[in-house]
């Protein structure tokens, strides 16, 4: 009686633990799951309803609502993530973003138009700029500044950055200086060439991540436990609606763009600003929950959620952009000029010695901030 009395009592404290996660937390999600599915829903009546081009009051309601379908967006992924576990909650991010992004760029180079050549370059590489010096920078700065050093696994970023400098160099630097065709251009086999290649790399990047080396880009014991926590329902509906809020983030963006290049106009600053400004817009629920994790003392998750977007940005966004290019007989710009080479080789070698000792402080981040300001002062003063 007395050892059961004193199982009791010690199991007393876990139940009440769980209780008290339990219930408040599910009332706490099931409110946020309300407004989580509300918001996006407003948003795409707002989007179909065709008063957002006519009418200002309606452009900043839009503006708000695309904010807040950013967070919602942010919320269904951690839902996600604390459901399957990491790393899987950051993959599925990265490639929802990431297949988003896609389509809009495959539907812009149908559409036509003359930008569209050099566009899956520049979005690529805005992308890769503005993951590696500002999700990144602003992750190492803010946790730096809560918790003056964070570890993380060498291994794993050293699998990530080895995966990402090959894709950038066979997709953004050798095709300016390639000589089968004149210009920035690959040649059809070389296209195709570089389409496998990221593929190949990217899958086994992810079979590492996921299988053979899952446990280096794990930042802990809170990656395995409680991963059932959350029912397989408002699982099916977290990811139904980060979709629903991925896709109206975009849409919003792209419909608001017009908007933004007149007032980017207005100011004389040049035009190139818009696609970073839609690029920041597109990446702000990977940046939101890459900067949460940081800040809760988990570095390894938002590296994995940084560097995995990079090379999921790269490594299937040429590949598609290269299969419509072969199908459909066009042309695109895929090599970087020389400045854009020296920023992006400056960038990814700042974050290979910002961690390569596995550990990190407010100092990384600052530089890479730098780095980011100075990417884009070179855009407004060429």
């Amino acid at each position: 009686m007395h050892a059961c009395a004193n199982s009791l009592i010690s199991l007393r404290p876990i139940r009440n633990k769980m209780l008290s996660y339990n219930l408040p937390n599910c009332r706490k999600m099931k409110l946020l799951l309300q407004w989580t599915i509300i918001i996006p829903i407003l948003a795409w009546a707002l989007f179909f309803s065709g008063f957002i081009d006519n009418n200002t009051i309606v452009q900043i309601i839009a503006s708000i609502l695309l904010i807040l379908s950013v967070m919602s967006a942010v919320h269904h992924s951690e839902i996600i993530a604390h459901r399957v576990g990491e790393p899987y909650g950051t993959i599925i991010l990265a490639i929802a973003i990431t297949v988003i992004e896609v389509s809009i760029i495959v539907s812009l180079m149908v559409s036509g138009g003359q930008e569209s050549v050099s566009l899956a370059r520049d979005t690529v590489y805005s992308a890769t700029m503005l993951i590696l010096n500002g999700i990144v920078g602003l992750s190492l700065f803010i946790g730096g500044l809560k918790h003056h050093e964070q570890e993380f696994s060498k291994h794993s970023v050293t699998i990530a950055l080895v995966s990402l400098i090959s894709i950038v160099v066979f997709t953004l630097v050798v095709p300016t200086f390639t000589e089968s065709v004149h210009g920035s251009y690959y040649s059809t086999p070389q296209l195709i060439f570089a389409s496998i290649a990221c593929l190949v790399i990217y899958f086994f990047f992810l079979f590492a991540q996921t299988s053979r080396h899952r446990e280096y880009f794990l930042s802990g014991k809170d990656d395995t436990d409680n991963v059932t926590v959350i029912s397989n329902w408002n699982l099916a509906i977290s990811l139904l609606f980060l979709l629903v809020s991925l896709g109206i983030v975009v849409l919003l963006a792209k419909t608001l763009s017009p908007t933004i290049e007149s007032i980017i106009i207005s100011y004389q600053l040049p035009v190139t600003l818009v696609g970073v400004v839609i690029a920041i817009i597109i990446l702000l629920p990977e940046c939101i929950a890459a900067i949460i994790a940081a800040r809760n003392n988990k570095l390894q998750t938002s590296l994995n959620l940084s560097l995995g977007s990079a090379l999921a940005s790269i490594g299937l966004t040429i590949p598609s952009v290269a299969v419509v290019c072969i199908m459909n007989d066009m042309k695109i710009i895929m090599g970087l000029d020389i400045k854009s080479i020296i920023l992006l080789g400056l960038s990814v070698f700042t974050v290979m010695l910002s961690l390569s000792s596995g550990r990190t402080n407010i100092v990384y981040g600052v530089v890479l901030l730098v780095n980011l300001f100075a990417f884009i002062f070179l855009i407004i003063y060429p």
